[in-house]
């Protein structure tokens, strides 16, 4: 019977995420210069952002960033755990990962630029 139910799957589920996070900053330098823009830009959004809307969809489309770039970072660290080696299959998931945070960026480019631009 699983023991891991109600506030201790939760706290260990918590610990897992903290876990997550220190190995992305760790490990991935595209996971710290976007944290880093991060820490740049939410404060720029709700100063330049004149409503509630436009503020979360300023810090929306950055975190989108981050959440797309730990999947990305996921995928990397399962397929370099399969195998080292160059394979056609290893190679497309790698860059449909990095396809992935691109349109992301990209989105971020275009939110800001419809708010701020309009």
């Amino acid at each position: 019977m699983n023991q891991n139910t109600g506030l201790t799957r939760l706290v260990k589920a918590f610990g897992y995420s903290i876990a997550g996070f220190k190995a992305a900053w760790i490990n991935e330098q595209a996971f710290r210069q976007e944290v880093l823009l991060c820490i740049v830009l939410i404060p720029l959004a709700f100063w330049l952002g004149d409503s509630g809307v436009e503020r979360a969809l300023l810090i929306s489309c950055l975190l989108l960033v981050l959440i797309t770039e730990l999947f990305n970072s996921a995928i990397e660290a399962v397929a370099d755990r399969i195998s080292q080696e160059k394979h056609p299959l290893i190679g497309r998931a790698k860059d449909i990962g990095s396809a992935a945070v691109f349109i992301a960026l990209c989105y971020t480019v275009l939110v800001w630029g419809l708010v701020l631009w309009p």
